[in-house]
């Protein structure tokens, strides 16, 4: 299909962070359309007649000529016959490369701000996942990586921080760490909770960790539930960094690699980690590892605190048997190639596969 424009996720990125005007397209089915989208995008369910080539496959859109439109589907190929048709009709049309699965590559950042540090949270708008760098007197921390290197890169340089630590809140099953490659490349400390079973070195985390940065102190909390090894990390007595055990308005998922004895047990676990957390000051900000939505280009960090938490997980407010019993109900669909993930992230590695076929798909951490 020559002549039709494409656009790709930095392009398309950059433009919504720099707040371009700019009308999207998603034309995918509407089952797809459910489980993720771009935010602010328009949907039209024209998916099977611009497979079949129906040339009023656009039939009642209504968009502004003026503005540039950006059309998505899956893949990438779908979306290039909707291009063309907004082409003919002349508007200025791209069609967005590599679809939703290139997409899931796609980030902003929002920072929190206290008077002896910055939390910047790095958000896979595409995805779902939160990772963080912690800076205190130009020292910095970095926690969860689920980026390419080069994004955290870019902000150390940009803010002139130095790192001094990789860490991890557990080992991940939906995205490939990028943890390792950041220590490596930084010549920094990697830090893992534990127990876990990956297969190069690293540095431990235990119930003791205490980490310095610049003028705050960083407290490990273990937090086992969503896995054995979850930690969570304790900010300056501010911030709890929760991974998957805690999130804005539900809880992680003890379900995966354990078969249904494992899980109760997981689930146990889970309830007295939540119990710990939950006994803390509600004042305390959390900030998760992951959401469930898709997250809009507007600055503001995903975040709640303890006493927000406890009004409204209704779950948090059940006894550890109605709690167990709820989650083993609750079990979402389980993520897309979750086992490969988990395997590639406890051997450090994947140079050999495509992250974007790999982590392709919605979010299934949280059960709420």
């Amino acid at each position: 299909m020559e002549g039709i424009q494409q656009i790709n996720t930095n392009t398309l990125r950059s433009w919504l962070e720099n707040g371009k005007a700019v009308s999207i397209l998603d034309i995918r089915p509407i089952e797809e359309r459910t489980e993720w989208f771009i935010p602010g995008s328009i949907y039209l369910n024209a998916y099977d007649k611009l497979k079949a080539n129906n040339p009023d496959a656009l039939h009642g859109l209504h968009l502004d000529k003026t503005v540039p439109a950006v059309t998505i589907c899956a893949g990438g190929k779908t979306s290039m016959i909707a291009a063309d048709l907004l082409q003919m009709q002349g508007f200025e049309a791209y069609s967005l490369q590599g679809g939703m699965k290139a997409w899931s590559l796609a980030w902003n950042t929002a920072k929190i701000s206290f008077p002896y540090f910055d939390v910047i949270q790095f958000r896979r708008t595409g995805k779902g996942c939160l990772s963080y760098i912690i800076a205190s007197n130009k020292e910095a921390i970095i926690v969860d990586a689920s980026l390419p290197i080069e994004a955290y890169q870019e902000l150390l340089l940009k803010e002139r921080l130095t790192l001094k630590y990789v860490m991890e809140t557990h080992i991940h099953a939906d995205h490939l760490s990028r943890s390792k490659q950041l220590a490596e490349k930084n010549n920094v400390p990697l830090y893992l909770p534990i127990p876990n079973k990956v297969n190069f070195n690293f540095e431990p985390v235990t119930g003791t960790t205490i980490f310095d940065a610049g003028n705050i102190k960083i407290k490990a909390i273990q937090t086992p539930g969503h896995t054995l090894e979850s930690t969570s990390y304790f900010i300056d007595d501010k911030v709890l960094l929760t991974g998957d055990t805690l999130f804005i308005s539900g809880v992680g998922r003890p379900d995966l690699k354990a078969n249904n004895d494992e899980a109760i047990q997981k689930s146990k676990l889970l309830y007295q980690s939540l119990q710990k957390i939950l006994a803390l000051d509600e004042n305390i900000i959390v900030m998760p590892a992951h959401t469930s939505q898709p997250i809009d280009f507007d600055n503001i960090p995903i975040q709640t605190t303890i006493g927000i938490i406890k009004k409204n997980v209704a779950i948090l407010q059940l006894s550890e048997e109605e709690f167990i019993n709820t989650i083993q109900q609750r079990i979402p669909p389980t993520p897309a190639n979750y086992l490969s993930i988990v395997e590639k992230n406890i051997n450090g590695d994947f140079s050999d596969v495509n992250p974007i076929d790999l982590e392709a798909g919605a979010n299934r951490c949280a059960i709420s």
